[in-house]
């Protein structure tokens, strides 16, 4: 690379770094593999940890939610702070707290005698979560060069959707052949090894002049985010937005918020510069994060019962299914860049924001025989679309940032990302149980009052009660099958609408084709950043 004038341009990246990034890189995508693997592998093992003792630990469905949003929970509402201590203290050291926190959790929650147990281990995972997604992102930033970024995020971005695709086949393998709590207990070693190669290869780096500490902006975003997410997962449990116990939480966090970006606005060292937000790039390309993951995980999160408590298909298989996406991703997010570079960020990303919609909308036309290949085909095509958003509107984001606010970047980019989809799987659950409340209920009348309100819950528990009634419950499970494909019908084209925006969006805001000849960043040279270790 060279300056303007013709002149090579200095290193920016200590050269002992430099030649062992790609294997910095590994031990990164090992890292975040295991923080997103895990939550998609307790997906797939809540039935069996709802069993009695000694299968299971007798968990409700109130206790299985709340395994799953406590992580959501504290991983939401640490995961901008995280992103501030790692710029300040040092990335490498935020990940090895992060990690070992992670595996410690996981080992308590395997070991787990009681719903609450698990909920408060599941906590502390996500405690650790927080301080590894970030640190991921930050890391990679500051081990290369510019004009290498895109690349390394596409393979970065890859491994997310690996993560989302294996958890499921990692944890129907584990439940086929151990107990559940083996779903945690694989994280250990794999921990081990994580910390291992961390201590071996990745360097250290944080920014030169952090400034002041900004104790009040810390404890606002906290709780601004705590708040907005627990009424948002709250709203999602009762498929009701208008309840006071979501309205107070919801309006409570966004107040804290508007605080929060009134005092960094105000503040000498602010957590955040929040000028960045006035660049239509940077905004555009936090909004598309936010609203890909909204309209994915509500699709997600349905099509699980489709293929489970509808098709009938084992966990292992489901899993299997959701292959194609993951190849999708890890064939094309690795190569963004090229088509970036030739047509422009914009153009890529409405096309592919288009190809997700395309997608989601697809599941609207499935029934209860629709053959698996047009399945496969749809995922392939949903992971083509996402591969084709997230590394370049994550470029958009990390680069729009100086190099010693990665942390802070990476923070932004993660947070958007977890509420988009807290808010896709809260909103679109509440559709679809909505929905199918309303098309099950006239078959629920020869019921008990009581059991009638049990049985109309959900597509398990309808199914539940009609296999307590035998032969003369068959009736009402092709009813349920039915009430439940038209529900995911409505969701189908809400999750498409909510894509549609999002390509809406990258249209009209993120920055087209650069011109020929434009010259090269300074940025992307490579000399020796303050604060980084050999």
């Amino acid at each position: 690379m060279s300056t303007p004038s013709g002149a090579p341009a200095a290193p920016q990246i200590p050269e002992a770094v430099h030649r062992r990034r790609w294997a910095i890189l590994v031990v990164l995508m090992f890292s975040l593999l295991i923080v997103v693997l895990d939550n998609s592998i307790l997906n797939v093992a809540v039935k069996t940890i709802a069993s009695p003792s000694p299968t299971g630990i007798g968990a409700t469905q109130s206790e299985l939610e709340w395994a799953i949003n406590s992580y959501t929970l504290v991983f939401a509402g640490l995961l901008f702070t995280a992103g501030l201590l790692g710029d300040r203290l040092g990335r490498k050291k935020v990940l090895l707290f992060g990690i070992t926190l992670f595996g410690i959790g996981s080992a308590l929650a395997a070991m787990s005698g009681s719903p609450g147990q698990l909920i408060t281990w599941r906590a502390l995972m996500g405690f650790g979560a927080a301080f590894v997604m970030p640190a991921t992102l930050a890391v990679l930033m500051n081990v290369f060069e510019r004009d290498e970024q895109p690349k390394a995020i596409g393979i970065w971005a890859g491994s997310v959707g690996l993560g989302i695709a294996i958890g499921p086949i990692t944890g129907g393998l584990l439940l086929e052949h151990f107990w559940w709590g083996s779903i945690f207990l694989v994280n250990v070693p794999v921990v081990v090894i994580a910390l291992i190669a961390m201590v071996l290869l990745v360097p250290d780096s944080k920014d030169p002049k952090p400034g002041k500490l900004d104790p009040v902006g810390v404890v606002l975003s906290i709780i601004g985010l705590v708040l907005l997410v627990y009424g948002i997962i709250r709203g999602g449990e009762l498929a009701d937005f208008t309840d006071v116990s979501v309205l107070l939480p919801v309006i409570g966090g966004l107040a804290v918020l508007v605080v929060f970006v009134l005092h960094e606005k105000r503040s000498a060292s602010p957590a955040i510069d929040i000028s960045y937000f006035r660049k239509p790039a940077f905004s555009a390309a936090v909004a598309a994060i936010a609203l890909v993951f909204f309209a994915l995980m509500g699709v997600t999160f349905f099509s699980a019962f489709y293929m489970q408590s509808v098709r009938g298909w084992s966990a292992l298989q489901s899993g299997l299914l959701i292959l194609p996406l993951a190849v999708a991703q890890m064939l094309f997010a690795p190569r963004a860049r090229l088509v970036v570079a030739r047509f422009g960020a914009r153009a890529v990303c409405t096309v592919g924001m288009l190809a997700v919609a395309l997608g989601l909308a697809a599941f609207a036309l499935f029934e209860a025989d629709t053959p698996v290949w047009v399945m496969c085909v749809v995922f392939f095509v949903q992971g083509t679309g996402m591969a084709h958003v997230m590394p370049p509107v994550t470029v958009a984001v990390m680069q729009a940032l100086p190099r010693e606010k990665a942390g802070s970047g990476s923070a932004v980019n993660n947070t958007f990302r977890q509420v988009g989809g807290a808010l896709g799987i809260a909103v679109l659950g509440s559709v679809l149980s909505t929905v199918y409340r309303g098309d099950i209920e006239d078959h629920l009348g020869a019921l008990p009052a009581g059991a009638r309100d049990a049985a109309g819950e959900s597509i398990e528990a309808t199914l539940a009660v009609a296999e307590k009634m035998g032969p003369t419950g068959t009736p009402l499970i092709t009813a349920a099958h039915d009430a439940f494909i038209s529900a995911m019908h409505v969701t189908a084209i809400g999750s498409a609408c909510v894509a549609l925006i999002g390509a809406v969006v990258v249209a009209l805001w993120l920055p087209g084709r650069e011109p020929v000849g434009r010259p090269p960043v300074q940025d992307g040279a490579r000399t020796a950043p303050a604060g980084a270790e050999r």
